[in-house]
């Protein structure tokens, strides 16, 4: 089987990290066997008539059995060259987003299969609607974590590798502060509260991220809404405390952990979680085999096995 992937989730100097999880996800695909091109062009809006070119270059130059666009607006840019069958992901701000929302929605109606990176973005939230759902024509395609790199490390080697001092308390807040349904205010005002710093991941290149993640006292996802959520899977990997809003993957993954918490953003309750975490020196949650349950491996098999019966085979 041979698949073009294409994307627009492209790391540049301002979000080293974008799309590092479709990567993972084309990796873990050719490990199990599938022969994978990835297409990968910048964000930007003078971009997708190039990626279309490109696109259409490339479906003329070798055969590919399908394409799977990643990111709605990359989907267009497959449909709009001529993919077919076409699989489209999306992962979360291209369907809650006021504009490129509405463009999702309307291409989910003509794609092969639409395909969210969690069963949430099939449903409103936060006043906007979710993908059309159409039963046969629909699935549940997130992209997992690579367990081989997020591991558990003591928390002095891996502050001492990262330029963190021994006795600091902080918190990782995973995003760029600058997205605004991340909601970097909200633990601005955590961290005050608990008297911790807060690092976030907005500049953090993806190979030092489990570092990082390893460093932290906990790691905090207070978004809006989220596609998925990938990092509280990558920090569960490290036995890394999550406090997270309930978005994305986030009740399923964290409900029952002790040490951990899903809910709705309250300062006071929050702060109250997190004071252990941030009293211990290397306090740790048993994570791992909550996180395996997201791991890329089993989640791309559930990839090839929606590309297997896309094609009938």
């Amino acid at each position: 089987m041979r698949v073009l992937v294409v994307t627009n989730l492209t790391p540049d100097e301002r979000t080293p990290n974008r799309g590092n999880y479709v990567r993972d996800q084309v990796a873990a695909l050719r490990r199990l066997g599938a022969e994978v091109d990835l297409l990968s062009f910048p964000i930007g809006k003078r971009q997708y008539a190039r990626a279309v070119g490109r696109i259409r270059h490339a479906l003329r130059e070798r055969h590919f059995d399908l394409v799977h666009a990643h990111y709605g607006l990359a989907g267009w840019c497959a449909r709009l060259a001529g993919a077919s069958p076409l699989i489209v992901t999306f992962h979360g701000t291209d369907v809650r987003h006021r504009t490129v929302g509405r463009l999702s929605r309307r291409l989910a109606r003509s794609l092969d299969l639409t395909a969210g990176a969690s069963r949430a973005l099939f449903a409103p939230e936060g006043g906007r609607p979710g993908l059309p759902h159409s039963p046969g024509m629909t699935a549940v395609l997130p992209c997992g974590a690579d367990l081989e790199r997020f591991q558990p490390i003591p928390r002095a080697e891996a502050r001492e590798r990262v330029g963190v001092s021994a006795d600091s308390r902080f918190l990782l807040f995973p995003a760029a502060p600058f997205r605004p349904e991340k909601r970097f205010d909200r633990v601005e005002g955590l961290a005050h509260r608990c008297g911790a710093e807060v690092i976030h991941g907005g500049n953090i290149e993806g190979e030092q991220m489990p570092e990082w993640i390893n460093a932290a006292n906990a790691v905090i996802v207070t978004s809006d809404n989220e596609g998925f959520g990938l990092v509280a899977v990558e920090a569960l990997a490290c036995d890394v405390a999550v406090l997270s809003t309930p978005v994305g993957v986030a009740p399923t993954l964290l409900r029952g952990l002790r040490g951990c918490h899903v809910g709705a953003f309250d300062a006071a309750a929050w702060a109250e979680v997190l004071e252990p975490h941030l009293a211990a020196a290397d306090s740790r949650v048993e994570g791992r085999a909550r996180a395996r349950w997201f791991a890329a491996e089993p989640l791309a098999e559930r990839v090839l096995t929606a590309y297997s019966e896309l094609l009938g085979e």
